[in-house]
C-alpha cells in the first residue's frame, strides 16, 4: 500500500486545528514564570469578606469625625502618602507578600512565642516555601499570609520562622472570608490592631481590572490606647485623645483632583475616596501597605508622594474603646 501523502494546503488546515484545540486546553489564568506574580483568583471569583463587611463599606458620604483636624495633625498634615509595595527593595520583594493554596494544602503545627494567648492554635495549612515579608533573612515584621481558596479562609502570622516541622511565629490568626466575625476583644492578630491584613492591600491585579473595592491599610508612628471597631487591639500606653486609635479610617477628600495620576494612581486614589483607609498598624507615618508585584511601576508609583496628609480627613465609624 502506498503511503497517504497530505498536499501542503490540507497539512497547513490540520496544522492549524490542532493549535487551536491546544490553545483552548488552557486555563484563562495568567501565566507566568515570576514568583512575584502570583495568580490570584480571588479577585475574581473568592469575596474576601461579605458585601456588608466595614473592609466592603462604603464610607464616602460618612460624617467627618469631630476630631478629624486634630488626628490629622498628629499624624502630620504635611506628611506625604508613602507606597509601601513596589517591585523590588534592597534585594527583596517590595510590600507584603501572600500565597494562595488548595484545599489539600496539608495543615502544619504553628507555636508560638510572644502572644500566644491571643492567637488562633494551629495547625494552618501554610507550604514550607510561603513567601515571607521581607525575605527569609529579615529581621522586620516577617509577616506570612496564605489564603486557602477551596475553604475561603485566611491564615495570617506575625514574625514567622521556618522550622523543621512547620512554622514558629509571635503571633497569628485565621479568619473565615465568608464571615463577619471579629477577634475576641483586646486580642491581637498579625497586626496590632488586631484586624487581617490582607484585606487591605493594594493588590496589582485589582487595579489593573481598574477597581478597588474595599478600605486599604496603612501605618502611623504614634497611636493612643485605643481602637474603633472592627479593630479589637490598641498598641500604645499613651492617653492623648488626638493621636489616632487604632481602627481610625481615613479618606481622601472629595475635592483633590486626581485627574493629573496615572490611571493606575487614579484607580488607588479613587478606593481612597470611596473606601478610606484604616490605621492598622505602628510603623512609618502615612505608609501605604500593599503586594509586591514585578509589574508595579516604582516610578509611577512614587507619583502618590504628591498627596500630603492635609488631602485626607477622618471619618466618623464609631466610638473609641479603651
Amino acid at each position: 500500500m502506498q503511503p497517504i501523502r497530505l498536499k501542503l494546503p490540507v497539512l497547513l488546515l490540520l496544522l492549524a486545528v490542532l493549535l487551536l484545540a491546544f490553545h483552548n486546553c488552557r486555563t484563562n489564568e495568567p501565566q507566568t514564570d515570576d514568583p512575584m506574580d502570583i495568580v490570584d483568583p480571588l479577585v475574581v471569583d473568592i469575596a474576601v469578606f461579605p458585601a456588608d463587611n466595614p473592609w466592603n463599606i462604603d464610607i464616602s458620604g460618612y460624617a467627618v469625625h469631630p476630631n478629624s483636624a486634630a488626628f490629622i495633625g498628629a499624624i502630620g498634615a504635611d506628611g506625604e502618602l508613602h507606597p509601601s509595595f513596589g517591585t523590588v527593595w534592597e534585594g527583596e520583594p517590595n510590600g507584603i507578600p501572600y500565597m494562595v493554596v488548595a484545599g489539600s494544602q496539608t495543615p502544619v503545627p504553628i507555636v508560638y512565642t510572644a502572644y500566644g494567648d491571643e492567637s488562633d492554635p494551629g495547625p494552618f495549612p501554610i507550604p514550607d516555601d510561603a513567601p515571607v515579608e521581607g525575605g527569609n533573612n529579615s529581621d522586620g515584621d516577617r509577616h506570612v499570609i496564605v489564603i486557602d481558596r477551596d475553604q475561603h479562609m485566611l491564615y495570617e502570622l506575625y514574625r514567622a520562622f521556618k522550622t523543621p516541622g512547620g512554622w514558629e511565629a509571635e503571633s497569628g490568626a485565621k479568619w473565615d472570608l465568608t464571615s463577619n466575625a471579629v477577634r475576641p476583644k483586646y486580642w491581637t492578630s498579625a497586626d496590632a490592631a488586631g484586624l487581617p491584613i490582607f484585606p487591605g492591600l493594594v493588590r496589582y491585579l485589582e487595579v489593573q481590572q481598574g477597581e478597588i473595592n474595599h478600605a486599604l491599610r496603612f501605618t502611623v508612628s504614634r497611636t493612643q490606647r485605643g481602637f474603633i471597631y472592627p479593630a479589637r487591639h490598641f498598641a500604645s500606653s499613651r492617653s492623648d485623645p488626638d493621636l489616632p486609635p487604632m481602627g481610625l479610617r481615613l479618606r481622601l477628600k472629595a475635592s483633590v483632583d486626581i485627574s493629573t495620576f496615572s490611571a493606575v494612581n487614579q484607580t488607588i486614589l479613587r478606593s481612597l475616596k470611596k473606601y478610606g483607609m484604616i490605621v492598622a498598624d505602628n510603623g512609618s507615618d502615612w505608609f501605604l501597605c500593599g503586594a509586591p508585584d514585578s509589574r508595579w511601576d516604582d516610578d509611577d508609583l512614587h507619583q502618590l508622594h504628591r498627596l500630603r496628609g492635609r488631602d485626607f480627613e477622618v471619618i466618623y465609624t464609631g466610638p473609641i474603646e479603651h
